[in-house]
């Protein structure tokens, strides 16, 4: 090891299952060995110190801006010397191309390996822990840059809203259920879970922990979720109206545009008789 080489002990790790700190302790050595990179970083359930046998591990691995592009194709066949690898695919689906999702095992221990460059780890949404830096570059970046996690954007939020439920009930209207069920559990996502997750100050992420870190909303959210059944979609539209309309009270800034008309015009249509 350099001078300048860090490696953080193992004893200083969290608590953790036997199947995440062996994958860890051989990881970590094999990762270093790629000259192309320069660090490995822990970040979600690692830096909160809550792993747990149903926690996945988050590894941000770093490379030089030169060879990023490179690691990032070479991801799956550095991911599968790791450990015996089931399955392994790229996190396009969440947007996120960077993100190679990988199920080991047995015993299976699902990983999620980001591979960013030096430059790109300055814009982040967490400050993950290092485990490792050969150099000292991936903390001096940590040191001088700030993680921001994206808040919910209200406006985006607003200018979308009614239509989405206009959508969700002209579909319960003609029996589409599974599509209404659909639709209140991407609202429930992408706008009911972190508005109570960022009232509750935790960071904003979809309905991840809502139960732990806004239990206050809990019993309202569970009010969004509908079966298969008209009366039932029809109870968790309305409660999904109704939720929203509170978190946007309390939390929207003054200068959010309102979709008044479209409010309007969305609550008297639900007013009627429900089909």
């Amino acid at each position: 090891m350099s001078s300048h080489e860090y490696v953080l002990d193992p004893a200083r790790w969290p608590d953790m299952p036997p199947a995440h700190r062996a994958f860890l302790e051989h990881a970590i050595p094999a990762l270093r060995a790629d000259e192309r990179l320069v660090g490995v970083a822990a970040g979600g359930s690692f830096i909160n110190r809550s792993l747990d046998e149903h926690s996945d591990l988050d590894l941000v691995v770093v490379s030089r801006p030169d060879v990023a592009a490179d690691v990032l194709g070479d991801g799956p066949d550095l991911a599968r010397r790791l450990a015996p690898m089931l399955a392994a695919f790229p996190g396009d689906h969440v947007g996120e191309p960077r993100l190679l999702i990988c199920l080991y095992g047995p015993p299976l221990l699902h990983v999620d390996f980001k591979f960013v460059s030096t430059d790109e780890l300055a814009h982040r949404v967490e400050d993950p822990d290092v485990l490792w830096d050969r150099h000292g570059e991936v903390r001096a970046v940590l040191v001088r840059t700030k993680a921001v996690y994206p808040p919910p954007r209200f406006q985006w939020i607003e200018d979308r809203f009614w239509a989405w439920m206009h959508y969700t009930a002209v579909k319960i209207a003609r029996g589409e259920l599974f599509e209404a069920i659909d639709a209140l559990g991407f609202v429930r996502g992408r706008v009911l879970g972190p508005l109570a997750l960022a009232e509750a100050g935790a960071q904003p992420n979809g309905v991840r922990r809502v139960e732990q870190n806004a239990p206050a909303r809990v019993a309202s959210l569970r009010a969004t979720v509908a079966g298969h059944d008209r009366t039932g979609c029809w109870s968790a539209l309305r409660e999904t109206i109704a939720l929203y309309a509170e978190l946007r009270d309390r939390l929207a800034p003054p200068a959010l545009r309102r979709g008044a008309e479209a409010e309007r015009a969305v609550r008297d249509f639900l007013s009627g008789p429900s089909p």
